[in-house]
């Protein structure tokens, strides 16, 4: 089994539209684990270095200015196959190929604003659990489920 560990981030929006609860029982009804958790106001510096991949791309100053409007929620979720998990349950960026079901199909009319924020591979949830959190940070702790699974 792969166990895995992702990184997620609840943005602006989705703490201004009082989806923190909604969003965290998803991930936790589906028998990932929280493995760090944290509230923070993202600098500048690290809003350009979390989307350096759309450097020079038009909706970029967008992207910086909505990231840097509000406190967001970072976050590890660790599991198998975590990466894959949380993609589908989070759902498509443009909410009008999410599917029902999912955060953003169920919650989402606006691209720019998609509620959170999910790893899409193993190299960029590495980087992104990095830019946000220290090794300290993150917990290593087995839920009850796990004792019987993973005998």
């Amino acid at each position: 089994m792969n166990i895995e560990k992702t990184f997620a981030m609840i943005k602006p929006d989705g703490i201004q539209r009082g989806m923190v609860g909604e969003v965290l029982s998803r991930f936790e009804k589906k028998g990932l684990k929280i493995v760090a958790m944290k509230m923070l106001k993202i600098d500048k510096t690290l809003a350009e270095n979390h989307y350096a991949e759309h450097k020079g791309k038009s909706f970029y100053p967008l992207l910086i200015d909505f990231i840097l409007s509000g406190p967001v929620i970072a976050f590890i979720l660790e599991g198998p196959n975590a990466i894959n998990a949380v993609r589908k349950l989070v759902g498509a960026t443009d909410p009008d190929e999410a599917e029902p079901g999912s955060i953003r199909g169920d919650h989402v009319l606006f691209t720019t604003f998609n509620i959170i924020h999910a790893s899409d591979s193993p190299e960029s949830s590495e980087k992104e659990i990095s830019l946000f959190f220290s090794l300290e940070e993150i917990f290593n702790y087995n839920l009850e489920i796990q004792k019987s699974i993973f005998k």
